[in-house]
């Protein structure tokens, strides 16, 4: 049988912490610990190990986007995804580049909330798709950055890399490049560490921020709803 996935839910609001453990709890999921802040955030992750940390980004002692810098720079297993009450919020866009696996707003629906848990606990990117579009246009709508910094990458990686940074899951790059799911495994693999990045929602930054990918160029990364 296998195990529920576990998570840590982190929310300065007494009711929000509540609601979302019944909410999991009622679907399966193994609520291991609920905090208030974003330095117990870090210390729970230490202790428990979840699978993902729900994670607030406006808290007191330590905020969201701090506490998943250092829970991503502790090298653990945890995924992060932050929930937010705003549907644009220059902070959000803050967590991803310090390595969130991927954003939701709080207003989603329980089902598509329990199915975005499932999605970065099997190590896909989660943007809700409004948010995704007015946030990345905001924050990148200025002159073509440079791509030097995919030098590094081969010119296969480099495909790759490519359709990571617009949206594109590993079945559908397997299917568009007509490769194996294990090479595509390898070739993402190769480029997180080529790179020095956490999370595929990290490529999806670096390649609007160099120009790779623009603004309502292809296909935006998804809840899959």
């Amino acid at each position: 049988m296998t195990a529920p996935t576990r998570v840590v839910i982190a929310d300065d609001q007494d009711l929000v912490r509540s609601g979302l453990q019944l909410v999991l709890e009622a679907r399966g999921i193994d609520v291991v610990d609920a905090v208030g802040d974003g330095r117990e955030a870090v210390r729970s992750v230490a202790a428990h190990v979840p699978d993902v940390v729900l994670m607030d980004v406006r808290m007191p002692v330590l905020d969201g986007i701090a506490a998943t810098r250092e829970i991503v720079a502790g090298g653990g297993p945890t995924r992060v995804l932050v929930l937010t009450t705003y549907d644009i919020d220059a902070y959000v866009y803050g967590a991803l580049r310090a390595g969130a696996a991927g954003f939701l707003l709080k207003a989603t629906p329980p089902e598509r909330l329990v199915a975005g848990i499932e999605t970065v606990v099997a190590g896909e990117a989660l943007l809700a798709p409004a948010l995704t579009r007015r946030l990345i246009e905001d924050h990148v709508r200025r002159p073509r950055g440079s791509d030097a910094a995919l030098d590094v990458l081969t010119e296969r990686e480099r495909e790759v890399f490519v359709l990571m940074a617009r949206g594109l899951a590993n079945a559908d790059i397997q299917a568009q490049l007509v490769i194996s799911e294990a090479t595509v495994k390898t070739h993402v693999n190769r480029i997180l560490t080529k790179l020095g990045l956490s999370t595929r929602v990290q490529v999806v930054v670096l390649g609007y921020e160099t120009g790779v990918v623009r603004p309502g160029d292809g296909v935006l990364p998804s809840a899959r709803a």
